[in-house]
């Protein structure tokens, strides 16, 4: 039965292929909307003629294709005919090229050999050029250098000259030796003759400068100097020239100014000013220093532009050399100043002499020394110290300080030839004061002075000393000729006391107290002169300590005033102490303490008797009345005064300290030391007020 219902192998296939084939597929779909258009009728005849219909739907269509290519058969046809056609002429085209190549081959290798030679003198060409331009001039450089007046095209050939120049020593060094020297030799002709040229023109410009008081420096004269630097000589002589005329012009100036005064009368002639010496040569001074200053200026722009001012490439070419020459350049400026401000310096001294020769006054001769010495450092540092000018200053700010000095020379010989005569109130002589508001005055202008920044600061001591020491002296001879004077009375008035029948009918202690004022007058009269020379010396320290440049000399006065001090307090101790009759016995008492082998009381001069007179004379002058001992009253420093009663009152006690350790020192033997020194020293000190 299942062999019975077996399909066949080939339609099992086709059922098999049937099956698996999918109907969703695009083509199948495509194809059946395909069919659909021509297969319209599902009948079984239709079934059995599908495969005739599509055939005929494909040879319809073919036919179709067929008739719509049989235009593009034709124009393709039409296209091989004329492309055979051009193959043709260009199978033509190429015999005659052929032909032509044959008979023109010559030529083409003549044009390429001329080719490469054109190659070749191109090349030489720019060589020529390059050397043409490196090694040799052009006509209108030569023109610019020889014929054309000078312009920035003359520096611009210079600067080429002097290119080739270099050029040429960069020639020596290779086989073409011969040649650099000849470009070398050509180029130096054209380069010392455009120097030449270039130094007469600067001359010639130089010489117009001195022409007006202000000339203005162009650039092209500016870059000229440049230019000249590379022949010092050349340069030297332009330095010269314009040295030389401004000699000349400012001269006229300072004349001018000095006579004329400025245009329409201001400012004023300087000379109107003569009768303030002042005044007159502080005006000169800045005249001076105003034109040196302004030519100063000049000369610097004139003859080193670089240091002003930059002009621009063509002169930067010819500044490369001077950068390493700063030290010669800043001598031929020097140079060139000196030379310009020369002829100045003797009318300007002329005129400062006669006011130095006129004698002015302390004050005036000062402030002139010291205008002339601040005029003398600030223009030695714009021209220089080993200068024409700056010498004749310092000469004449020596002269002026000279004259100054001279001015308080002759004073103080004044002051020492009349001394004056002492106050009887011991005051100082006007002529201290005067010469303490003198020396104030002067103080207070040096003190307000101009200093210049590189000025070394001036010592005032010599001025103080010069003013002072004469006054201190012409003081001192005061105080010795009142202090003879008082000797010469004290004798006299000695004699007359001693020759007094009544001094036999006084006690003993007054014959000591008389017999010793007898002898101790003469020295106290040194007092008074102790006195006047402290007050003379009070007043000048005084004032004097509020200025710190003086410092030195008040200190010195400070050791002055204590040495009197000193001297003073000793004459007064030790008159009292002669008075007392202690004075010659003060050795003994010294000489007891440094255990001298001798006993007091076995000496004459220190006997219980004696002793005991001579200290009831210095008991009584300590106990006595307020004027027993000196207070000074004379002497104007309150303070001083305070210190004088002082120092003799620890003086005294001092003496009587001696005088009680030596009485009660048991070695001395004194049989009642105690009734001898009835008060301790403490009771002393404490009745002297110290």
């Amino acid at each position: 039965m299942a062999t019975a219902m077996a399909l066949a192998p080939g339609l099992s296939r086709k059922l098999k292929k049937v099956l698996e084939t999918r109907t969703d597929s695009p083509d199948l779909l495509a194809s059946l909307n395909t069919l659909s258009t021509f297969y319209t009728d599902n009948n079984p005849q239709a079934r059995r003629n599908l495969r005739s219909t599509v055939e005929k739907r494909a040879l319809s269509i073919n036919d179709e294709f067929l008739l719509a290519a049989d235009a593009a058969q034709q124009a393709l046809d039409q296209v091989e005919e004329e492309v055979n056609a051009l193959a043709e002429c260009c199978d033509k085209i190429a015999k005659a090229l052929n032909s032509c190549n044959a008979t023109t081959g010559d030529l083409i290798s003549t044009t390429e050999r001329l080719k490469q030679e054109l190659e070749i003198t191109t090349q030489r060409q720019e060589i020529v050029s390059c050397f043409l331009r490196d090694y040799q001039l052009s006509n209108e450089e030569i023109n610019a250098l020889r014929e054309e007046d000078l312009n920035e095209n003359f520096f611009k050939a210079l600067s080429h000259v002097q290119e080739i120049h270099a050029n040429c020593k960069v020639l020596l060094r290779t086989h073409h030796q011969r040649a650099g020297l000849e470009l070398m030799d050509m180029m130096a002709v054209y380069q010392e003759g455009a120097y030449e040229r270039l130094c007469r023109w600067v001359q010639a410009e130089c010489r117009k400068l001195g022409d007006t008081d202000n000339p203005e420096v162009s650039d092209l004269l500016k870059t000229a100097v440049r230019c000249l630097k590379e022949r010092p000589v050349l340069f030297k002589y332009c330095a010269e020239e314009v040295a030389n005329m401004r000699h000349n012009a400012l001269f006229r100036r300072f004349i001018s100014a000095l006579t004329r005064g400025g245009p329409g009368g201001l400012p004023r002639p300087i000379e109107v000013h003569a009768h303030d010496p002042l005044r007159y040569v502080g005006d000169m001074l800045g005249w001076l220093h105003q034109a040196l200053a302004s030519e100063r200026e000049l000369v610097f722009v004139l003859l080193d532009p670089d240091a002003v001012v930059d002009t621009g490439p063509t002169a930067r070419r010819f500044s490369k050399g001077s950068e390493s020459d700063l030290g010669k350049t800043e001598t031929d400026l020097t140079f060139v100043l000196d030379r310009i401000f020369e002829g100045v310096c003797r009318p300007f001294k002329v005129r400062v002499e006669q006011v130095l020769q006129s004698q002015p006054s302390i004050i005036i001769s000062y402030k002139l020394s010291n205008t002339l010495e601040f005029y003398s450092y600030t223009i030695s540092d714009l021209l220089g110290r080993e200068t024409a000018l700056c010498n004749t200053l310092w000469a004449l700010k020596d002269a002026a300080q000279k004259t100054f000095f001279d001015i308080l020379k002759t004073r103080g010989e004044k002051l020492l030839r009349y001394p004056p005569l002492v106050a009887v109130d011991l005051s100082p002589p006007p002529a201290v004061r005067e010469g303490v508001s003198v020396l104030l005055e002067i103080i207070e202008t040096h003190a307000s002075r101009m200093v210049p920044a590189s000025g070394m600061k001036s010592a005032f001591d010599p001025v103080i000393s010069a003013l002072l020491d004469p006054i201190i002296q012409m003081c001192e001879q005061a105080a010795e000729a009142h202090k003879s004077k008082g000797s010469i009375h004290s004798s006299r008035r000695s004699s007359r006391t001693s020759s007094d029948p009544g001094q036999f009918r006084r006690s003993s202690v007054d014959a000591i107290l008389a017999n010793s004022s007898s002898v101790a007058l003469p020295q106290t009269s040194e007092t008074p002169a102790k006195i006047f020379l402290i007050n003379c010396l009070c007043t000048i320290q005084q004032p004097l300590s509020r200025h710190e440049v003086a410092s030195e000399y008040v200190a010195k006065l400070g050791t002055m005033i204590d040495n009197h001090m000193n001297g003073l307090v000793e004459k007064e101790v030790d008159a009292i102490l002669k008075r007392c009759g202690l004075s010659n016995k003060m050795l003994h008492f010294h000489n007891a303490l440094n255990n001298e082998v001798t006993p007091l009381a076995e000496l004459d001069d220190t006997s219980p008797a004696a002793l005991g007179e001579s200290l009831k004379a210095f008991f009584g002058l300590i106990l006595g009345s307020e004027s027993s001992l000196p207070e000074f009253e004379q002497m104007q420093v309150p303070k001083l005064r305070s210190e004088a009663c002082i120092q003799v009152a620890r003086s005294l006690a001092e003496a009587y300290e001696v005088i009680y350790k030596a009485i009660m020192d048991p070695k001395n033997q004194f049989p009642d030391p105690k009734s001898l020194a009835r008060h301790p020293p403490d009771q002393i000190r404490t009745i002297l007020g110290i």
